[in-house]
């Protein structure tokens, strides 16, 4: 697995958001899982949510071990360990204002509906991407998922919002 840590993607405004992409390291174009918003590209699960990251843990011992080191776990969207080798690319985009994007976290307005267009669009036309992008997340994510879908960004293939 390729993992390109703080990779810029350019919004409609300029401002550059950063982004963790993990992708196959064979060459070719894949599919691309993309999450994008303000929980933190960096901030491993189990110091962003530690209560939450314990419970799991003695509800599912082995979490951290069965497919995956558990490394790049983030809150609320896949692990890159467990769907890279499958053939997808992981994109996780810090919302602006969020981790290290610049800018005014301002959650779910219309700037921040249009940086998650600008993002997808970004990913769709990558060399390492086959053009179709799939938003994959619980809550958060999966609001803004329906919010970006209304615009029909062109290589939006699909949405799998897991909890509203």
């Amino acid at each position: 697995m390729r993992f390109e840590q703080d990779v810029a993607i350019e919004a409609s405004d300029g401002l550059l958001l950063r982004a963790n992409v993990f992708r196959p390291d064979a060459p070719g174009r894949y599919p691309v899982v993309m999450a994008h918003g303000s929980y933190g590209k960096d901030m491993h699960f189990s110091h962003a949510f530690k209560p939450q990251w314990e419970k799991l843990n003695r509800i599912y011992p082995g979490l951290g071990t069965q497919g995956s080191s558990g490394r790049y776990l983030r809150w609320e969207t896949v692990d890159p360990e467990r769907w890279v080798p499958d053939g997808y690319v992981v994109v996780q985009v810090d919302s602006r204002g969020t981790g290290k994007s610049p800018g005014y976290l301002d959650p779910f307005s219309p700037r921040e509906i249009q940086d998650d267009f600008d993002c997808i669009e970004w990913a769709g036309v990558q060399d390492w991407s086959n053009g179709k992008v799939g938003l994959l997340g619980v809550s958060y994510y999966g609001i803004e998922q329906w919010q970006v879908a209304a615009l029909r960004p062109p290589h939006l293939a699909a949405i799998c919002p897991w909890v509203l």
